[in-house]
């Protein structure tokens, strides 16, 4: 996810954490919301790396666990050892 400001592009990632920590506090394991939200073990590890999902995947998960969209993510800065990695490359063709 890219968000450009005043000349410059700051990469943006999403965290899964809360998500993660909500199963813990629902005293549910990763495989019950596989099948509760209906989603694939694929879309799980999706999940577990970080990766980008589907806004209606995450509808079906909120919709299982009757929360909303704060509540299982959050977009987060990336690190600044990723961002010096990836400044040469944005806009470089």
């Amino acid at each position: 996810m890219n968000f450009r400001g005043k000349g410059a592009v700051k990469i943006m990632v999403v965290s899964y954490k809360r998500l993660w920590k909500l199963l813990i506090d629902k005293d549910m394991k990763k495989k019950d919301l596989v099948e509760k939200a209906h989603i694939s073990s694929y879309t799980l590890n999706k999940l577990n790396r970080g990766d980008n999902v589907t806004t209606e995947t995450l509808v079906k998960i909120c919709r299982a666990l009757d929360c909303s969209f704060d509540d299982i993510m959050e977009v987060v800065p990336e690190p600044a050892e990723k961002k010096s990695e990836n400044e040469g490359s944005v806009g470089d063709t």
